[in-house]
């Protein structure tokens, strides 16, 4: 069976891109399977929502919004038990490949911390972690960039005091 210039593009940016699904995924699971569970079911979303992608943002920022409001609300939904959907697409030829945990066992405590904040705090911190600019993360949760700076700070503030009792 022949791939399709769609599904060929769209593999190769996800593979390009995997981290960003990976790190969404070691976010908001805590266990091997949840976060191959979890994975798989953000590569899904993105397949199925990947035609409707128009390219006025980056592709890194429409996955991020794809991805955490796919882990967002499997979570709320499921309680940290993820429901997968099978997809029958040659989506299959994706290489996945292996998420290291052991090159952030130093980010324990770190990931401790941030498992005690609410969903979107959650997001909001992954996302400044990436680096990614308060314009970038008030499009992509759909916040003005006054409310994520201002989220931002109180997060930092909360952090501190969890870290540092």
């Amino acid at each position: 069976m022949q791939q399709s210039n769609l599904e060929l593009e769209f593999v190769s940016l996800l593979e390009e891109n995997q981290n960003l699904v990976h790190k969404i995924c070691r976010l908001y699971t805590n266990d091997e399977d949840a976060h191959k569970d979890l994975f798989q079911e953000i590569s899904i979303q993105l397949w199925k929502a990947y035609p409707g992608f128009r390219g006025d943002s980056k592709f890194t920022t429409w996955a991020y919004r794809i991805g955490l409001n796919t882990a967002i609300s499997l979570f709320r939904k499921s309680k940290r038990q993820i429901d997968t959907t099978s997809l029958n697409t040659s989506i299959h030829h994706f290489e996945y490949s292996s998420y290291n945990n052991e090159e952030e066992e130093q980010l324990k405590m770190m990931y401790a911390a941030l498992y005690q904040l609410n969903d979107i705090d959650k997001a909001l911190v992954f996302m400044y972690l990436e680096d990614k600019n308060y314009e970038e993360i008030s499009e992509t949760l759909g916040i003005s960039e006054v409310n994520a700076r201002v989220k931002m700070n109180r997060i930092k503030i909360k952090l501190k005091k969890i870290l540092n009792p």
